[in-house]
């Protein structure tokens, strides 16, 4: 098994959450072609931290499966827009971190005990 970390991304962890959902138990190459075609800013990102966990592990992508995609919360920077009659209103802009695990695919047996 081996894992991949991206710390610190400039995404919501709930939206990048969404997409995390998505591609958990799949096949890693399954999942990096259905993550090309999703509009979504996490999709992109997930993908590239996909395609480091399998290079991590020195695996090919349709040899591996996806055993965990989880997205946390990181430190949010906080950001101050001028307002009315002299106020302020604060602006959080969330940041996240993504942790995906994959492992080698385990051969499934199609034929059956003693036939």
């Amino acid at each position: 098994m081996s894992k991949a970390l991206l710390k610190y991304v400039r995404v919501s962890p709930t939206k990048a959450r969404l997409v995390a959902r998505e591609v958990q138990g799949m096949n890693a190459e399954l999942a990096l072609a259905s993550l090309e075609f999703m509009p979504n800013k996490a999709a992109g990102i997930i993908a590239k931290v996909i395609a480091s966990a399998v290079a991590n592990g020195d695996m090919e992508p349709e040899d591996a499966v996806i055993t965990s995609c989880r997205v946390d919360k990181a430190a949010v920077m906080k950001r101050w827009r001028p307002r009315a009659r002299g106020t302020a209103s604060r602006i959080i802009k969330p940041t996240s971190h993504i942790l995906v695990e994959v492992a080698e695919q385990k051969e499934e047996k199609t034929a059956k005990k003693g036939a």
